[in-house]
């Protein structure tokens, strides 16, 4: 299996677990009497922590940075990028263009999916080249 297929298969497993505890924890939150808006913090920061680790534990060998702390507020960059492109696509798509929102939605998922592992492959998770980790 060639390695970038191996990984966007493991990574993809990483997204779903992440996925799981995002909506969990957001649930879970709601049940508690926590609002909306923090629910929804504790959801998407402890999957954006579950999809790191498990991405950088099983799914990528090779990082581009050596500190790790960059690598991380990096990663969680990138998946912020993946937020804010929801919610564009979801608007373009829901009002301008009329789709209903889950189509809409599962639509975009796929979109930001792909974006998020394609970013964070070619950032974070490829090996550095002589030239850029040259001292200049």
């Amino acid at each position: 299996m060639p390695p970038t297929l191996r990984e966007l298969l493991i990574y993809s497993v990483a997204s779903a677990a992440a996925l799981v505890l995002d909506t969990s924890v957001f649930t879970l939150s709601l049940h508690a009497g926590i609002n909306v808006p923090i629910s929804a913090c504790l959801g998407f920061s402890l999957g954006l922590m579950l999809v790191y680790t498990l991405s950088t534990r099983h799914a990528f060998t090779q990082h581009r940075l050596s500190n790790r702390s960059n690598e991380f507020w990096l990663f969680a960059m990138i998946g912020m990028a993946g937020l804010l492109l929801t919610e564009v696509l979801l608007w373009f798509l829901v009002q301008r263009l009329g789709l209903f929102p889950l189509p809409a939605k599962l639509a975009t998922a796929c979109v930001v999916f792909l974006f998020n592992f394609v970013t964070r492959k070619a950032l974070l998770f490829t090996a550095r080249s002589a030239a850029f980790s040259a001292p200049q």
